[in-house]
């Protein structure tokens, strides 16, 4: 099978996502992230647009990568102007990169009511950008905005706008589907009477508008497309564009073509969430290839036959794209799922013994009260192991007081807690203030145990989710809490249940720290 080249446009396409925005700094760690992963070309952004994205085409150039090219992006000239005057190419080319892509209008109507100009300006306007570019950058790509709209309302002007980019000599012509409407169904043919004309490389830049924009990179990839343009997660404007992590796998694994190497394509995930982490959103956990619950199973007849045969229910193995076999636990659980989840924590637990039965009843039954084990995994591995008398006792709390207290009408409230922590024999009483009633509590818990067990200092508190479960009681309805806690090696997720959210707060604080000195115990 041919190689496909990957272009990587997260720096620039992806930016353009309503939530995302990188610092120079963040563009260039990921930029060498990119390259790790193995991608060819990655776009850092347009010189001409703004000063942000001159300044990374500055800061790469110190940066040393191993493999991948960087391209910076733009348009056409203007009109009005020739090449050797137009700011935008003069921009491109002082940027210095290893290649340019500018894009060009394809489609006839954008040309009238954009442009306003005639379509054989048009024609000149593409040629003439694209030849002098080429006598001062290594490689020139020509991205045909709107193609595949513009191929359906007029294909033969359509086709005269790539005819200019490849007498011009572009190194590829990227055909665009914009606004992303294009099906999958509809590019055979298109790509077909394409190829009757232009003999340049081709590659494909689709959006995700239609949720097809996937599906159309691989069905442009089957009839001949040998440049793929995407971005990491999918991010982008309105729906976002067409997915790399997804494109990647599905092209090495499934169509058989060389992208990456083994090694490179196992660190898919990481790349992915690293991206994720500095765009500074949560992950979608239901990504494919790459998100948390691509391989998690919840049924236990889908559990028991995936640790016989893992192809049952798993279309790939999750190790080649860097992700896991994950087995959840909930009131759909059978002995399975528990056995499973007991040897992930290395516990020794058997199908005949009962306090797997045990087990199982317990977890259905806080599940019926408004537990939920899928987010919480270290509570529900001390669940296990108190059940099996198995976990040390590392502190009991004997009580606790918080006060929430506003004392003039403009000021922020107050908050302080009290807590009786008590360790072998010795009880520790203490208090600490906090931005809020659970941030206080678990201010003091800490301030107990450090005496204690010193390492706490070290964990943090990376996320605080509270949902209201509909009981129909109003405020006074049940509330969970699901905590993500962490230090320098790991991370772990624990849960409380209460009507009281101080009382749910204060079972997954408790929970929190029990498992991290659990842990702690077992590396001594």
């Amino acid at each position: 099978m041919s190689l496909i080249h990957l272009y990587d446009t997260t720096l620039r396409d992806g930016t353009q996502a309503e939530e995302i925005s990188f610092l120079v700094a963040d563009k260039i760690r990921i930029a060498q992230k990119l390259d790790e992963l193995g991608v060819h070309y990655i776009e850092g952004g347009w010189p001409g647009s703004n000063p942000k994205d001159i300044a990374f085409f500055k800061e790469v150039k110190k940066v040393s990568l191993k493999q991948a090219k960087i391209a910076a992006f733009g348009s056409t000239r203007r009109a009005k102007t020739t090449p050797e005057k137009d700011n935008n190419l003069r921009t491109l080319i002082e940027a210095e990169p290893d290649a340019v892509t500018i894009f060009g209008k394809t489609w006839d109507f954008h040309v009238r009511e954009a442009l306003r100009i005639s379509g054989e300006a048009n024609l000149e306007l593409i040629y003439d950008s694209l030849a002098y570019l080429k006598q001062h950058v290594a490689e020139v790509f020509y991205d045909a905005e709107h193609f595949f709209d513009g191929y359906k309302a007029n294909p033969e002007y359509a086709i005269d706008t790539l005819k200019a980019a490849q007498q011009a000599q572009a190194d590829c012509i990227v055909l665009c589907d914009t606004n992303g409407g294009t099906l999958p169904h509809e590019l055979p043919a298109i790509l077909t009477e394409v190829k009757k004309h232009i003999q340049t490389p081709l590659g494909i830049h689709t959006h995700n508008d239609s949720e097809c924009a996937v599906a159309n990179s691989l069905m442009a990839v089957e009839h001949g497309i040998v440049h793929v343009q995407g971005t990491l997660n999918g991010f982008g404007e309105r729906c976002g564009n067409a997915n790399l992590c997804s494109i990647i796998a599905s092209l090495q694994l499934k169509m058989g073509h060389q992208c990456l190497t083994e090694k490179q394509l196992q660190r898919l995930r990481e790349v992915s969430r690293y991206v994720y982490e500095l765009a500074n959103l949560v992950p979608n956990p239901h990504q494919a290839y790459v998100g948390n619950s691509a391989f998690a199973h919840k049924g236990g007849v889908h559990v028991s036959a995936i640790q016989r045969h893992p192809e049952t229910y798993e279309h790939i193995r999750p190790e080649q794209v860097g992700n896991v076999t994950r087995v959840l636990v909930s009131d759909l659980s059978g002995r399975s799922n528990v056995l499973a989840k007991a040897e992930q924590f290395n516990i020794n637990l058997d199908s005949k013994d009962p306090v797997t039965m045990e087990i199982l009843e317990k977890i259905k039954d806080l599940e019926n009260k408004g537990y939920q084990f899928e987010g919480a995994e270290a509570s529900f591995e001390l669940l296990m192991r108190r059940a099996l008398g198995s976990v040390k006792q590392f502190f009991s709390i004997i009580g606790f007081r918080v006060i929430d207290s506003k004392r003039h009408g403009e000021e922020k409230p107050f908050s302080e807690a009290t807590v009786q922590v008590k360790v072998g024999g010795r009880i520790e009483h203490t208090a600490a203030e906090g931005s809020g009633p659970i941030n206080a509590l678990d201010n003091a818990l800490r301030k107990a145990l450090e005496s204690f067990y010193p390492q706490v200092k070290d964990m943090r508190l990376f996320d605080y989710k509270v949902r209201v479960l509909p009981t129909g009681k109003g405020t006074a309805s049940i509330t969970r809490v699901l905590l993500e806690s962490g230090d320098k090696n790991m991370r772990w997720g624990t849960v409380g249940v209460s009507d009281n959210i101080i009382d749910a707060s204060y079972q997954a604080l408790v929970d929190a720290l029990q498992y991290k000195l659990l842990k702690d115990a077992e590396d001594e």
